[in-house]
Parts: C-alpha cells; sequence; structure tokens
C-alpha cells in the first residue's frame, strides 16, 4: 500500500469510529433498528478493504431496507435550545461560516499541492475545518475530543441515512456506466438529433446531463453516461472540443442538481440543519436560477466549443 493509501484508511477508520459512537448514541434513544444502521455502516467503512464485494453489496441492501422501513430516526436528544441557537448567532455573526471557508480552501490546496490525491484532500480539510472551529469557538483544549466528538455526532445523527446518499449514487453511475446505459441513450437519442444539427446536439447534451443529473443525485454519476452516450457520437464527433464540451457538461449537470431532492448533501441537509419548515423550500427558490443557467450553458457551448 502507498502512503496515500494508509492515509485514506485512516480517515475511514475515523469516520467508521464516528458512525460506531453515533450507532451507540441512538441505540439508548432511538431504538436498536438506528444503532443497526449506523453499526452497519460503521462496519463496512472500517472493514471494507478487507470484505467481499457480496459482503459489501449486503451491507448496502441492509441499510436501504431498514431505512425503508422508517428505522432510522434521529437519536441525539442534547441539541442546542433555540435560546442558546439565537445567542450564539448574535455572538459569532458570519464568523460562523469561517471553518466551512477553511475547508474549501484547504480541499483544493492540499488537492493540488500535497501527493495524496483528491479524496484524502477532504479528510486533510475537514482537519483543518475542525481546528479553525476549535479556534473560533474557544474550546478549552481539555474538552476539544470531547466537543469534536459530540457535536460530530449530533451533526451526523440529525442528518441520518441522507448523508451517504452521495456514494450510494456515485456508486449507481459506475454501475450504469459498466452496464452500458450509455449505448442505450446514444441509440434513443439517434433517432431525436437531426444529422448535423449542433444547436440540436448541444440542447440535447446538456438537458440530458441536467435530467439525468437529477435522477441520479450526482452530476459524476451522469457525465459518465451522458458525455458516453450523445457528448462523444453527437459533439466531439463532429468537432467539438472535448475540454469545452467536458467542462461545460459537467456545469450543466448541476443545473439539474439545483432542482432535485436526490442531491441531499445539496438541498436535503441543508434544509435539515437549518430546520426550515418546507424541506423543499431550497429547491422551489432554485429552479428559475437552474432554468436559466441551463439555457446560458447551451449557448456557450455552442459558440465556444465548435
Amino acid at each position: 500500500m502507498t502512503a496515500a493509501d494508509i492515509l485514506a484508511e485512516v480517515f475511514y477508520g475515523l469516520v467508521g469510529l464516528l458512525f460506531l459512537l453515533t450507532g451507540l448514541r441512538a441505540r439508548r434513544a432511538a431504538g436498536a433498528g438506528a444503532a443497526l444502521f449506523w453499526f452497519i455502516l460503521a462496519f463496512a467503512f472500517i472493514a471494507g478493504p478487507w470484505l467481499p464485494d457480496w459482503a459489501t453489496g449486503l451491507c448496502i441492501v441492509l441499510l436501504a431496507v431498514l431505512t425503508a422501513l422508517g428505522r432510522v430516526r434521529p437519536g441525539v436528544s442534547d441539541a442546542p435550545t433555540d435560546g442558546q441557537t439565537r445567542q450564539n448567532a448574535d455572538r459569532f455573526g458570519g464568523r460562523v461560516f469561517l471553518p466551512a471557508v477553511v475547508l474549501a480552501v484547504s480541499a483544493v490546496l492540499a488537492a493540488t499541492f500535497l501527493p495524496f490525491g483528491a479524496s484524502n484532500a477532504i479528510g486533510i480539510s475537514a482537519l483543518m475545518a475542525l481546528a479553525a472551529a476549535l479556534l473560533l469557538f474557544r474550546i478549552p483544549s481539555r474538552d476539544v475530543p470531547r466537543a469534536a466528538v459530540r457535536d460530530g455526532v449530533r451533526l451526523i445523527d440529525s442528518i441520518g441515512p441522507a448523508g451517504i446518499l452521495p456514494q450510494v449514487l456515485a456508486a449507481l453511475g459506475a454501475l450504469f456506466t459498466a452496464a452500458g446505459v450509455g449505448d442505450v441513450v446514444s441509440s434513443a437519442v439517434s433517432a431525436v438529433i437531426p444529422a448535423g444539427s449542433r444547436l440540436a446536439a448541444v440542447a440535447v447534451y446538456c438537458a440530458g446531463m441536467a435530467l439525468f443529473t437529477a435522477v441520479m443525485g450526482n452530476g459524476f454519476a451522469a457525465f459518465s453516461v451522458i458525455t458516453a452516450g450523445v457528448g462523444v457520437p453527437f459533439l466531439i464527433a463532429q468537432g467539438a472540443n472535448p475540454v469545452v464540451v467536458g467542462a461545460l457538461g459537467l456545469t450543466a449537470g448541476y443545473c439539474g442538481t439545483l432542482v432535485t431532492p436526490m442531491a441531499a448533501n445539496f438541498n436535503i441537509m441543508p434544509a435539515a440543519l437549518l430546520e426550515m419548515r418546507g424541506k423543499y423550500g431550497i429547491l422551489r427558490a432554485q429552479a428559475p436560477v437552474a432554468a436559466i443557467l441551463l439555457c446560458i450553458h447551451v449557448a456557450l457551448m455552442l459558440f465556444l466549443a465548435f
């Protein structure tokens, strides 16, 4: 194993331990079903490299069954009161977003300059953001481990199963690609796009990226399928610049991200964390923006890619 592989397993192990602690808390407050969900997830994260494929698949099926049966409920009962939340908001103001900024900036820097890969950059940036949060909120050194674990577990528990949806959807995208869904899409689109029509090809590609992203909840999962089925045979084969097609195609997919509950990490988790009354309010607010951006993507690709 390389240093990057070892570091990745360390991060997976740490996440697995948090899931394990979440399960222990859930067992006391939410019942055996919720605890079993988090225990299975912890087992998959910690023991993943040594599990056969069928065992990992079985874990995913069990997680889906427990979620579908409604057995996974929030179990943490030590959330701040409304008064405490208001007091902290008035005290820290916009500074509360500093850890999030540190997370984003350090992830880019780590992925660019450190030889550990993009996945490990996320783990490194999470540690940097944690350090920034501890400094910002002035947590005493003796309370650092307990505060980090307590609030981490509370956050995981409040998000629930939606937190692992991006991983599941990314795996589903890889499965679709391996199953040849791109070839099926290509065959279907060939009957719709007039031969030699750049406008129709660009419009179908961008709209397909947005639609498939909305279904999959993951732009990267949609990219491999739609680019293989539409982008390559109907755009790049007509002389379109692959760099422009790839860049604008992926961001066109994000227009679908703005209007789908499947993109739980962007649209559902913020609603849960902000305790919004309507969990789909974010989608309604973003829909007009998504439509405008999609039209802009069609125009940009038409004029920049050829």
